[in-house]
């Protein structure tokens, strides 16, 4: 207040504001509350959650990211927890459970350190020490892999779809996935591997079981020809690959024709047949059977193509066209016109297949298909989601471990060695640091105890019994549970591996968010513009702690 008694008014009207001590509870609440949401999907004995839209649809699933995507989340602490695990999932394809509950912890532990008097910034210090410290030791644990290993790759496939929907068909489903990845792994520069995931396709289709899903060394497209009268069965396919409309350009600017003759419309009409007509008859010299185009396909030149015994399809997805160039060596071709011979890619053969209700035409037996497919079966439209998505997880983690070529053992193994070694390693630190690297290695056992919470058992002796296996003389540091049994075993030996990256990734995922919200301790935030929400509340997007 200034003399006068005149208030200054530095925010505008609405605004509301949290700072100091509130600020920092309320953003950890929140944290804490999309950790729980997702916690209970981790693990083979993890349960689904049920998602339902404002226009009703239905998803049934237990990925976390595919969780927190469909939940319109309004918390801005919140939604950085929320990114963290669209960052794991587009680095690692899986262990976005994993990454979002361990920040969750490392912030509930940060705030029983705050309660003790210690300082946020001594505390996001001793995060950061502890997880540049984790990242070298999850290096020293882990073990080299070889690409040629496919027993080890498809126990990663298999460690990654297990407790999810596809898990009665995991051993399959894995060998297709590892035989995909090794279909389109690239070498490059000293003895390095690429392994880009957009180039295995997944198409679902309700219809059959599981046990029908089939991987095609080629492309999979939801299409069928555009003309009753092509060939719908192609073999030794030249394939002409066409972003561009076989169609009578319209003129960029605005312009009229004018007839004063009867006589001049059959001339214009018989102009745009014969410049259609030129089209199609420049792709059959070239020796084209098969034409893929991106753009329409003008009635006409349906017509001519169907004379011409060329298949035609219209209206392909730009990155099935990509994939195809890949998988069959054809160029894309923007100017008809210019196109030869050597434009055009091979495939083995192009049919159209009745798959369920619908036609889909199969691109298969391409010479060297740097792009294959996979086409999901199974019962109800959800089921074949789920699958798409676990697929989608096996084919992140394989790839992973084809270029890094690095696993270390799945189970809680990896998390109970690493929080070990780090309450050895807090002492030599010393000072308040060393309490949040003992926060540290508490919360890295989250990932053992909710396997133990989620399989219904006792969490405090699952840990213990955990720790004597990992110190005891003759120790095993490969020793994890097995949710099944509730025992202790050797995860090497059970062939239960993931690969290195996604441990190390949801590790620095998780200590950048919980060190950033830890930071945090004021919070302002501008009056919504909607006005009140319809619960009467102030349109803040949920600031109360834990709201979603």
């Amino acid at each position: 207040m200034l003399p006068g008694n005149s208030p200054v008014v530095i925010l505008k009207e609405g605004t509301q504001r949290d700072s100091g001590k509130k600020a920092t509870q309320n953003n950890i609440a929140a944290a804490k509350a999309i950790a729980e949401a997702v916690r209970s999907t981790l693990g083979p004995k993890g349960m689904d959650k049920m998602l339902v839209d404002s226009m009703g649809d239905v998803i049934i699933t237990n990925d976390g990211v595919t969780i927190l995507k469909e939940v319109e989340v309004q918390h801005p602490a919140a939604k950085m927890i929320v990114e963290i695990a669209k960052t794991q999932d587009s680095e690692c394809g899986d262990g976005t459970t994993t990454a979002v509950i361990l920040a969750g912890e490392l912030l509930k532990n940060a705030e029983e350190l705050m309660d003790k008097g210690v300082h946020p910034t001594a505390i996001s210090n001793g995060y950061r020490r502890a997880s540049n410290e984790s990242l070298e030791l999850l290096d020293k644990i882990s073990r080299k892999v070889s690409r040629s290993d496919v027993k080890t790759l498809k126990s990663i496939a298999i460690t990654s779809m297990t407790g999810k929907s596809s898990e009665a068909n995991a051993d399959f489903l894995a060998d297709l996935t590892v035989n995909s990845i090794k279909a389109v792994a690239e070498k490059k520069e000293k003895n390095s591997v690429e392994v880009d995931r957009s180039n295995i396709k997944i198409q679902k289709k309700q219809g059959g079981s599981i046990a029908d899903t089939e991987q095609v060394s080629g492309i999979i497209m939801d299409k069928e020809p555009v003309h009753t009268d092509m060939p719908r069965n192609v073999k030794k396919a030249k394939v002409a690959l066409i972003d561009a409309p076989l169609e009578i350009k319209k003129t960029e600017i605005e312009s009229k024709i004018q007839i004063n003759d009867p006589s001049q419309i059959q001339a214009f009409l018989d102009q745009e047949e014969s410049t259609i007509k030129k089209m199609v008859d420049t792709i059959s010299k070239s020796g084209a059977n098969v034409l893929i185009c991106q753009k329409g396909i003008d009635d006409l030149a349906q017509h001519f193509l169907a004379k011409n015994n060329i298949m035609a399809i219209r209206r392909a997805k730009k990155s099935d066209i990509d994939a195809l160039s890949k998988a069959t060596g054809g160029r894309v071709i923007s100017n008809i016109d210019s196109m030869s011979k050597k434009d055009l890619g091979f495939a083995g053969l192009v049919e159209v297949r009745k798959i369920g209700d619908d036609d889909m035409t199969f691109v298969t037996d391409c010479k060297n298909p740097k792009a294959v497919s996979i086409l999901v079966r199974a019962g109800s439209e959800h089921v074949a989601d789920e699958i798409e998505r676990n697929l989608d997880d096996a084919i992140g983690v394989v790839s992973l471990v084809f270029k890094d070529g690095k696993i270390v053992t799945g189970g809680g193994a990896a998390e109970i060695e690493l929080a070990l070694k780090l309450r050895k390693f807090a002492p030599r630190v010393g000072g308040r640091e060393q309490m949040a690297i003992e926060a540290f290695a508490n919360a890295i056992e989250v990932v053992p105890s909710t396997l133990a919470e989620n399989a219904g058992l006792d969490v405090i002796d699952t840990l213990m019994g955990l720790r004597k296996s990992h110190t005891k003389k003759g120790r095993n540091q490969h020793a994890g549970l097995d949710a099944f049994t509730g025992k202790v075993v050797n995860m090497q030996s059970r062939n239960v591996v993931e690969p290195l990256r996604v441990k190390t990734q949801a590790v620095s995922s998780a200590t950048d968010v919980a060190t950033m919200i830890l930071r945090i301790d004021d919070v302002i935030a501008s009056k919504q513009p909607e006005g009140p929400e319809p619960d009467g509340s102030d349109g803040m997007g949920g600031m109360g702690p834990g709201m979603m």
